[in-house]
């Protein structure tokens, strides 16, 4: 990566900012009300912005101005600016990069303390407004748990030199690695395998989508087995940690092609710092595209709505992609 940086200086940066971020976050919900952090605070252009989030969000900001002063770069996140936001002078970095983030990638699940969320970070060269998801060389992401539990998982990636991991026990402050190895099947038979429904309105169309792609991977519907099982975890992240550690087989989120079939415009869909940390599962051997089988290639910013598929391993993706191409542009096209 051509800054002033290298690749696992970048990458121990990121680590650090989630878990001071992680510690600040983990504090404020064992010392407040449910109500507290899931108050709507604000709306943006992007989302509902609830208590969880400010909390994040302000810690961040002071931390990144903290890096400014030793290194120049551009920050994306929900709730900023949407060109981003420059830190440090011309004097403190002679090649900025782009940092996006969502400090909270699943605040609905956890601001009612249901499901860990994920802080997701990513870097890649400044390339103005061209610089794109297909551009990221470091991702670091870190389990947002609930108040009743005690380890959290960190995963991060830097391009061509694979995925690690470990897992924080957050009473004692060790670390131990864990193996990021995603599920090595052909077949999604029983396993987690998953078309995202997240929100209300286009159910019924992403219903028969995820009908129609099941019933050709695995034949006619037999109403006395369940033959592969459906998390719908309102979190990107998470969903490529679950493919990435072994435990998901294949996601789809179809709701930008859902929602332009309805003539519905929508900000409730998947964006570029949702998916900022793919190249971790990307480098533990998923497969992450389009649902069409293209790179994911969308601006970083924080506007664009994305679509996506994600197959635990390349078998898996040369068995489903085609069907998934097919269906997609038959009820969706």
């Amino acid at each position: 990566m051509n800054t002033p940086l290298r690749a696992h200086d970048i990458v121990n940066r990121l680590r650090s900012l989630q878990s001071k971020l992680r510690a600040d976050l983990h504090a404020h919900m064992q010392s407040q009300a449910i109500d507290a952090w899931s108050r709507a605070e604000r709306d943006d252009a992007g989302d509902t912005i609830f208590g969880l989030d400010v909390t994040v969000e302000q810690a961040l900001l002071q931390r990144c101005e903290e890096w400014g002063r030793t290194q120049r770069f551009r920050l994306v996140a929900e709730g900023l600016d949407p060109r981003g936001v420059t830190f440090g002078s011309e004097k403190s970095g002679a090649a900025p990069f782009v940092l996006i983030v969502d400090p909270i990638d699943g605040t609905r699940g956890l601001m009612f303390d249901k499901r860990s969320a994920f802080c997701l970070m990513a870097v890649a060269p400044e390339r103005g407004p061209t610089t794109s998801l297909a551009d990221i060389e470091v991702a670091v992401m870190t389990e947002l748990p609930t108040t009743r539990q005690v380890t959290s998982d960190v995963l991060w990636a830097v391009r061509g030199q694979g995925s690690k991991g470990q897992r924080d026990d957050l009473r004692t402050g060790e670390s131990r690695p864990i193996d990021v190895v995603p599920s090595s099947a052909d077949s999604v038979r029983y396993g987690f395998a998953t078309v995202a429904s997240y929100f209300r309105g286009g159910k019924e169309l992403t219903a028969r989508l995820d009908d129609a792609i099941f019933e050709r991977v695995l034949g006619p519907w037999n109403a006395d087995k369940v033959e592969a099982f459906c998390d719908q975890y309102i979190c990107s992240g998470g969903h490529l940690a679950e493919l990435a550690l072994g435990r998901d087989r294949f996601v789809l989120d179809p709701r930008p092609l859902v929602c332009k079939k309805l003539g519905k415009a929508t900000s409730l869909c998947c964006r570029p710092y949702d998916l900022c940390c793919a190249l971790i599962a990307e480098e533990a051997g998923c497969i992450i595209a389009d649902p069409f089988g293209q790179p994911l290639s969308a601006p970083l910013d924080t506007t664009t709505n994305i679509a996506w598929a994600g197959y635990a391993n390349e078998r898996l993706a040369k068995l489903m992609q085609p069907i998934v191409l097919e269906e997609v542009e038959r009820l969706l096209g």
